[in-house]
């Protein structure tokens, strides 16, 4: 998932899934849950085996464990699904389950965020004495890289999102689900990335905390399970291979060429439709903001930004490469109601990037950043000016059509090669874009600018050359404070309706 030498957010994270998918749950009694589900109950909590290893290993003085309890959520005979938004940022998330096609609103306070239901379950662990070692809470989305059907009758695929689309301070809207008949990982690990246990033998006993018992319909005899666990040291190697796989939630894409094949180039252009679906550019605050300094003494201000589509169509950029140039045309397409191509228009170009952690295409008209200063007048260009399009962050999935299960998740699956003659750049729907700033050349350089008020600048579609929905709300501005000395400068980022960001 990652490209780091760019700074993309393609974050790859500790291992905290490692079953493999379709294995045959057994409940605790040991009966298969294929041959349980013969009436099977809206929602069950189960765990697939009752003795897991946890492989541990250690690199550059940090230990990192690969634990798996092997804890899943599964879907009776109707799909389980949550709609969780938000209508601002000062605003608190509703959370609706959807029940027989009607929206039931969840209790307040089962969701403050978009990382799932609050406090789900609870996890002890004891040693073999036992000692209690950690006791922790975790929350559960139902969106799950690892679901799969669970019986032979279920349906053949999961609409439902792979991530729970909580990483994007921002985020506004979410759609959690477990497609019918499947299964959905809980996660059982707590949030903090240095969760350690030491060789040895233990127990975990997991449960299903009590209110959610009462609204799922769960018995509390089928809602705690103990599981042993043995830990066990790994050579380095070994251990960070497991690591590669990612959190449980998260996004995960593999490249399929069929999937991101570009269009060719019609003999004769149809000119774009004068009505009809549309993307949205929608600028997000800048986030994830900080200060650094740089050997040779520079300041710079890093930050991350997001442009996503809130739109009636995805925003699909076709280039075509110039012959013997490392140049391609750009062409924007549109499509009607049903997704059927019905027009097109230039859009740009696209060039190659063939600096070391780049080595891709990059859209040329996209986004751009600029740090303004107190009466917002433009201080500080970021270099960063040209962007590869990825469906990197979940924004809003409760927007009309969403693109829930999006394929070009990152680099690999969207920016092409420079030996390729065409290539496709999509943003979907309800899906949003974010490059991270944090290195000199791709943040502001604030060396020389005097202490004082300014404002990060996101600004989507700076040429006007795609076409939109609409161009008012493609810039955002995001309120810094410089002071300190020259030596020692400071940053203060006031929060957003509350949302540090």
């Amino acid at each position: 998932m990652t490209d780091p030498k760019n700074h993309r957010r393609r974050r790859t994270k500790l291992l905290t899934r490692g079953a493999a998918a379709g294995v045959l749950l057994v409940t605790a009694a040991g009966v298969g849950v294929a041959q349980a589900a013969a009436n099977p109950p809206a929602l069950s909590f189960v765990a697939a085996t009752t003795a897991v290893t946890a492989e541990r290993f250690v690199f550059d003085g940090q230990a990192h464990l690969s634990m798996d309890l092997g804890l899943h959520m599964i879907a009776g005979s109707d799909p389980f699904e949550i709609w969780a938004h938000r209508t601002g940022y000062d605003k608190p998330i509703v959370a609706e389950r959807t029940v027989k096609k009607k929206r039931v609103a969840l209790p307040a306070g089962t969701v403050t965020d978009f990382n799932g239901l609050k406090d789900f379950t609870s996890i002890s662990i004891t040693d073999a004495a036992g000692a209690t070692v950690t006791q922790y809470k975790t929350a559960f989305c139902a969106n799950s890289w690892s679901s799969a059907r669970t019986r032979p009758d279920a349906p053949p695929t999961s609409p439902y999102p792979t991530q729970c689309g909580g990483t994007n301070p921002f985020t506004l809207g979410a759609i959690w689900g477990i497609q019918a008949g499947w299964d959905a990982a809980v996660p059982d690990r707590p949030a903090a990335e240095d969760f350690d246990l030491q060789p040895g033998k233990y127990t975990a006993t997991v449960t299903l905390n009590p209110k959610y018992q009462k609204l799922f319909g769960i018995s509390a005899s089928k809602s705690t399970y103990k599981i042993a666990v043995t830990v066990v040291n790994v050579d380095e190697g070994r251990g960070r291979a497991a690591q590669a796989k990612p959190h449980e939630g998260e996004q995960v894409s593999e490249y399929v060429p069929s999937l991101r094949a570009p269009g060719k180039r019609p003999l004769v252009l149809k000119s774009a439709p004068k009505a009809g679906p549309r993307p949205d550019l929608r600028a997000l605050p800048a986030w994830g903001i900080a200060l650094s300094q740089e050997p040779d003494g520079k300041w710079y201000v890093n930050f991350g930004a997001t442009v996503w589509n809130g739109g009636t169509s995805p925003l699909l950029v076709d280039g075509f490469r110039r012959s013997g140039t490392e140049v391609m045309d750009a062409y924007q397409y549109f499509f009607d109601a049903k997704g059927k191509q019905v027009g097109s228009q230039k859009a740009g170009t696209m060039q190659w990037d063939d600096r070391v952690g780049h080595q891709h295409w990059h859209f040329t008209d996209f986004a751009q950043y600029n740090l303004l200063d107190s009466a917002k007048k433009l201080a500080v260009r970021s270099g960063k000016e040209a962007f590869c399009l990825a469906n990197t962050d979940a924004v809003d999935y409760t927007v009309p059509n969403a693109k829930w299960r999006p394929e070009n998740t990152d680099l690999s699956t969207s920016c092409g090669a420079n030996t390729v003659v065409a290539v496709r750049e999509v943003l979907d729907i309800g899906n949003g874009d974010t490059y991270t700033q944090d290195r000199p050349g791709q943040a502001f350089d604030i060396t020389g600018l005097p202490n004082g008020t300014y404002y990060i600048q996101v600004l989507a579609n700076p040429a006007k050359k795609l076409a939109e929905t609409s161009t008012g709300n493609n810039s955002s501005l995001r309120k810094i404070i410089l002071g300190g000395t020259p030596t020692a400068r400071t940053l203060t980022v006031p929060p957003v309706n509350g949302i540090d960001g």
